[in-house]
């Protein structure tokens, strides 16, 4: 299976099965002279793992980080950092219905005929969510790094679940009400009216959708490689690896699109000796390229796929129709563990572009 890498200066690998012995990355590039502890990784896994409210899955896994290379008396040195999360609640038996029947919604079928059978189809094997988790390991590092280095942060939270949705523009005193609820939304009271939405959908054995969006503050001008490395190319490519995921958009993005120019244009203004612009429609990115503005991004994902309603599909032994109702333990809405994933991707992506643009250096 190729394509499981990313990057260019900064490479994230990711490995293992959903049920397989242990998920794991390797992310090459990092600079030498980094702190780093295993308690860096596992603060934001924590926020992504499985099992911790009513609102998500309840297989449980600790998801507890193990480094096995790439960091000696708590620096990074500069080699590749090896790590791991060994799985320990798999319910494999869940799942030996779909071998024959094809979940909707899932790439069971175009998995099964590319690998000719060969691919591992329990929990969804290479396609399974579970593999998110590979995206913060190296996530966490590239969030620390860009931290230390450019003071540069990304807060990623819930804006809608279903039709459930608020409309509160981002600002630092709610990056600190992100975790306070278990879909992590800002607003407290929406929160509550979303939480009880997933709530209803998973007792129908339904699921929910939704929205997160995406703030990245103290971004430098300049980050972004013109014309298929631009850093709108870059990042949506990333957050596109998310399973669920089927939009993305920055700034005013769809909604600019009814705009006048005079509307959407963003206008500079000089303030301190500093430029930078009146509104944020370009949503921090122009030309491919970092404008200064903050990099604003929304992530729509589609409902939860595996549910407990009978679902017509096809039995691929017969060829003939079949009813299905998928077993097992699955989020009724993925969105509520997904802000920490959008986090890692976005640091990732930048973090590489900040390395392209030698705006970090190779040892710090």
């Amino acid at each position: 299976m190729p394509g499981n890498s990313i990057g260019q200066r900064l490479v994230l690998t990711s490995f293992g099965e959903s049920h397989g012995r242990c998920v794991g990355a390797v992310l090459d590039g990092c600079p030498a002279g980094l702190e780093l502890d295993e308690k860096d990784i596992q603060g934001m896994l924590d926020q992504r793992k499985p099992g911790q409210s009513l609102v998500s899955t309840q297989r449980k896994e600790g998801d507890q980080v193990e480094i096995l290379s790439g960091v000696f008396r708590g620096y990074t040195t500069g080699a590749p950092i090896a790590m791991i999360i060994w799985n320990k609640d798999q319910h494999s038996r869940d799942y030996e219905e779909l071998q024959t029947k094809m979940r909707p919604g899932h790439s069971d079928y175009p998995a099964m005929v590319k690998y000719k059978g060969f691919n591992d189809y329990r929990g969804g094997g290479r396609f399974s969510g579970r593999l998110t988790a590979t995206h913060v390991m190296g996530g966490a590092i590239a969030r620390k790094l860009l931290k230390e280095t450019l003071k540069i942060e990304t807060h990623s939270y819930t804006i809608k679940i279903g039709k459930i949705s608020t409309d509160d523009q981002f600002n630092l005193k709610m990056k600190n009400q992100i975790y306070t609820n278990e879909v992590r939304c800002p607003n407290q009271k929406t929160a509550e009216r979303m939480r009880q939405a997933i709530l209803a959908a998973r007792k129908s054995g339904d699921s929910l959708g939704g929205i997160i969006e995406s703030t990245t503050l103290n971004v430098p001008v300049g980050l972004g490689e013109p014309i298929f490395g631009s850093l709108e190319s870059d990042i949506g490519k990333a957050i596109y690896s998310i399973p669920s995921v089927k939009g993305v958009e920055f700034g005013s993005g769809f909604a600019g699109s009814e705009l006048f120019g005079s509307q959407n244009n963003d206008s500079y203004i000089s303030k301190g000796g500093k430029i930078s612009t009146r509104t944020n429609n370009a949503g921090g990115i122009l030309g491919g390229l970092s404008n200064g503005m903050p990099i604003v991004m929304r992530v729509a994902f589609k409902p939860a796929s595996s549910i407990a309603k009978k679902q017509s599909t096809v039995d691929i032994r017969t060829k003939k129709p079949a009813t299905l109702q998928v077993q097992g333990r699955h989020d009724p809405c993925v969105v509520p563990r997904a802000p920490p994933v959008v986090d890692s991707l976005v640091s990732l992506v930048i973090a590489d572009h900040a390395l392209i643009g030698g705006f970090i250096k190779p040892v710090l």
